[in-house]
């Protein structure tokens, strides 16, 4: 998941962001209202955790509005102070897609946003995805590539969909086990690579360009380009 986190507070921002990483997800910082807008509605992301009150001359409401009159519908859980009912339904009437008032515990800051980013795939399925001439056929659950049939087993198709619709970004081993297998693995098992290896072998071994990719030391992803 690539999130990001708009928060002027310092100690909150990191705490923020080192729990969203170590929970295996990318996360990037917006310091301010005018930093925040900037990156909020020029590049594209999974979640936007915003702080209400923000300095640089725009707040998190002037920030959401922005974002919605841009046609993005990126989910975004609006983080603030201000735990009055009015205020959280004019957040909530604003834009936001949910509210949480501080101080939180982490964890819940967690099951928030990947619910967010749960009920936003699923709402926008597409029923297919592609990259190059591969398909996945969603509904079926069949995958062709130039045409041609590939038969993969469950877990494999659950794996190359996970890929598919992180394309162009860098996932994570423990990004993979957690998202694919539903279960939290030691680190160092080599599940992963394995699964990996025997999906290579039927997505591009036969085929060109390559579209899974290998980064030594950092994860995988899926591209069209070499």
């Amino acid at each position: 998941m690539r999130c990001l986190v708009i928060e002027d507070e310092a100690e909150t921002a990191r705490y923020i962001c080192n729990g969203l990483m170590e929970a295996g997800h990318a996360a990037s910082l917006g310091r301010n209202g005018l930093e925040g807008l900037d990156l909020a509605t020029n590049e594209h992301w999974d979640v936007i955790v915003l702080d209400r009150m923000l300095p640089g001359g725009v707040d998190g409401l002037a920030i959401l509005a922005a974002l919605r009159k841009l046609g993005k519908t990126t989910p975004v859980l609006i983080l603030s102070a201000v735990a009055s009912l009015d205020e959280r339904v004019r957040g909530l009437r604003g834009g936001g897609d949910d509210y949480l008032t501080k101080p939180f515990a982490f964890s819940e800051l967690l099951a928030r946003v990947e619910g967010l980013l749960r009920r936003s795939s699923h709402s926008t399925d597409p029923g297919e995805l592609w990259i190059a001439d591969l398909k996945l056929d969603l509904r079926r659950r069949r995958v062709e590539r130039a045409n041609q049939p590939i038969t993969l087993q469950p877990r494999e198709f659950r794996l190359l969909e996970y890929l598919v619709r992180h394309k162009g970004q860098v996932v994570t081993r423990t990004m993979l086990l957690e998202s694919v297998w539903d279960y939290y693995f030691d680190p160092q098992t080599n599940v992963v690579d394995v699964q990996i290896s025997r999906l290579r072998r039927k997505i591009d071994q036969d085929f060109s360009p390559r579209l899974l990719h290998t980064l030594r030391g950092v994860g995988y992803m899926t591209s069209a380009n070499e």
